[in-house]
C-alpha cells in the first residue's frame, strides 16, 4: 500500500507546485510595478488630436474648394493643443524611464530646444488659422506644408521613431 501512495503523493505535490508557479499573484515582497503617469496619456491623446486636426487641414487641401473655416478651426484647435505640450512633459516620464510612450531623453537633456521646438508649432499654427480667413489655398498650403516641417522637426530630434 505505500508502494502506491507514495508515486501518488509525489504527482500530487508536483501538481500542486506547477499550479502555485502558474498562480498570476506576485509574491507579497515584490515590488509593486510603477504605474504610468496620467500625464503621458494626456500627452499621447494631445497629439493624436493634433495629427487627426492636421489630417483634416491636408484632407480639405486636396479639395478643389477647400473649406477655409474648417481648416482655420482645425489650425486653432493644433495651435490651442500645441501650446500644451511643454507642459506634458514633466521629468521621469520618458522611453528610458521604463514607460509607453515615444518620447526621448533628448527632451529633458536639451530643455531649450525642446521648447523652442514646441513654439514653432504655436507660430506656425497660429499663422496657419490667420490664413486660412483669407481664402488663398496657395498660401494656406504653403503654410500647412511649414505647419508640418515643424512637426517634423520635433519628431526628428525628440521622438522615437520605432518604425526604422
Amino acid at each position: 500500500m505505500i508502494r502506491t501512495l507514495a508515486p501518488r503523493l509525489v504527482v500530487s505535490a508536483t501538481l500542486a507546485g506547477l499550479l502555485a508557479a502558474c498562480s498570476s499573484e506576485a509574491p507579497v515582497d515584490a515590488p509593486a510595478a510603477a504605474a504610468e503617469p496620467a500625464v503621458i496619456e494626456e500627452r499621447q491623446d494631445n497629439f493624436e488630436a493634433i495629427g487627426d486636426a492636421f489630417k483634416a487641414v491636408r484632407g480639405e487641401l486636396e479639395k478643389d474648394a477647400p473649406d477655409f473655416t474648417l481648416i482655420a478651426a482645425k489650425a486653432s484647435d493644433i495651435n490651442t493643443r500645441a501650446a500644451k505640450i511643454e507642459g506634458h512633459f514633466p521629468a521621469g516620464t520618458s522611453v528610458d524611464d521604463g514607460f509607453d510612450t515615444e518620447a526621448l531623453a533628448a527632451i529633458w537633456q536639451k530643455p531649450d530646444d525642446f521648447k523652442a521646438a514646441a513654439q514653432k508649432l504655436v507660430g506656425e499654427s497660429a499663422k496657419l488659422a490667420s490664413l486660412a480667413g483669407k481664402g488663398d489655398k496657395a498660401a494656406v498650403g504653403a503654410q500647412a506644408m511649414t505647419m508640418g516641417g515643424a512637426c517634423k522637426g520635433c519628431h526628428d530630434n525628440f521622438r522615437l521613431d520605432d518604425k526604422k
